[in-house]
């Protein structure tokens, strides 16, 4: 696990603890490491609010942070409407609010505890849905999302085995009902897992599979960097691709174009395979498609993709703030000023937009400054007024995300 979290590398580090045992023994293991030299460490509990029992279970954890001498928040979640897939509503609200929580306390880095267990589980789920190489692939040791680096140094320990290290040291930990409940998917994985052990599909196999599909991802990946590096270029955020990108072979050219998708519109997983498909098909004939907030137009034989002006119709943001997640705009004062899309609108009112070289409909979704309805500047449609717009993620970010996502 040490090696895992490479020493040295952090100065202080969050940690995630539900109370349940994995979680616990991170909690311990790190504070051993810490006296070791290890970082110092900030803990933090999620209460979903969807237990009785949840309450009592994170202040379990908030005195066993206090008798480690770690700091502990607990972060509440009441944003479930009842409709939908309850766990995946419960992690992703995890997921946000661990990572505001982390921003406001400076941290960089989060460690999990998921384990070899949860790994096996997860292939097993994603070869049900018909994942591909990247799903097999199992979740990552280390993944950026959020503006933190989420970290799962216990992904080479089998659940057992923490909690024997628990029992063997005298540390409780919570169990949650919810863990048997044969109503959830990753329940009834773990039931199939122990009903196939005795022909070999068990967490050792598919621990094997996974790290073959590393393998393969990360040589895939490198192909598609490479490929976007020789016809790829980008244009005030949108990403234009050369004429000879058809020609590429299919994975390659899924693989460029959803992670295109995903560095414009911000989303955190990539598109669904049937869907990007059918965009990319119609763009590529001649159709402009939508898909993730984006337009798929077609140019000069090749692609451009860029952010869909209804995406971005209501995203505000103060002069100097993100704006959409990816633009900041500088320029003179104005007051009473805020940053909006251009529009259509707007672009009306740039009568030099043209020069830009730049699609209507991608000039469309780009920020400009406006002023009780007034537009000020609109610095990528050829109205710059003293305004500059800066891309947050610059042009090698793209190309270094095709291998490090």
């Amino acid at each position: 696990m040490i090696a895992a979290l490479a020493p040295g590398r952090f100065d202080r580090l969050g940690v995630a603890v539900s109370g349940g045992g994995d979680s616990v023994a991170l909690l311990h293991l790190l504070a051993v490491w810490r006296a070791r030299g290890g970082p110092d460490l900030a803990a933090v509990t999620v209460d979903h609010g969807l237990r009785h029992e949840a309450a009592a279970e994170a202040k379990a954890v908030a005195e066993a942070c206090a008798g480690l001498g770690v700091s502990h928040q607990v972060l509440r979640w009441q944003g479930w409407d009842r409709r939908g897939n309850l766990q995946d509503a419960a992690r992703r609200a995890r997921q946000r609010l661990i990572a505001q929580w982390a921003a406001g306390q400076g941290l960089g880095a989060v460690a999990l505890g998921h384990t070899a267990d949860d790994q096996a589980e997860t292939v097993l789920l994603r070869l049900a849905r018909g994942s591909g190489v990247d799903g097999l692939s199992g979740m990552a040791a280390q993944r950026q999302a959020g503006g933190v680096l989420w970290l799962r140094p216990l992904l080479g320990l089998r659940r057992a085995a923490l909690r024997d290290w628990l029992r063997a040291h005298g540390i409780g930990w919570a169990e949650d009902p919810s863990n048997d409940d044969a109503r959830f998917d990753r329940v009834k994985a773990r039931q199939t897992l122990a009903e196939l052990a005795p022909l070999g599909l068990d967490v050792a196999g598919l621990l094997d599979t996974a790290a073959r599909m590393r393998m393969a991802r990360e040589a895939l990946a490198q192909a598609a960097q490479a490929a976007a590096r020789a016809l790829a270029r980008i244009d005030a955020g949108d990403v234009v691709l050369a004429a000879g990108f058809a020609g590429l072979p299919e994975e390659t050219r899924l693989r460029i174009a959803a992670q295109a998708l995903r560095w414009i519109g911000g989303g955190d997983y990539r598109p669904r395979l049937v869907a990007l498909r059918a965009a990319l098909a119609a763009a590529q004939g001649g159709t402009p498609a939508t898909l993730a907030g984006c337009l798929l137009l077609p140019e000069a034989g090749g692609l451009r993709l860029t952010r869909e002006p209804q995406a971005v119709a209501r995203s505000v943001a103060a002069p100097g703030a993100l704006w959409d997640g990816r633009w900041r705009l500088h320029g003179p004062a104005a007051e009473g000023g805020e940053i909006r899309a251009l529009g259509s609108a707007g672009l009306a009112l740039c009568p030099g937009w043209r020069e830009t070289g730049r699609p209507h409909a991608a000039l469309a979704a780009t920020p400009a400054v406006w002023c009780a309805g007034d537009l000020v500047a609109a610095p990528l449609a050829g109205r710059s007024a003293g305004w500059r717009a800066e891309l947050a993620c610059g042009e090698e970010d793209f190309f270094q995300s095709l291998i490090l996502d």
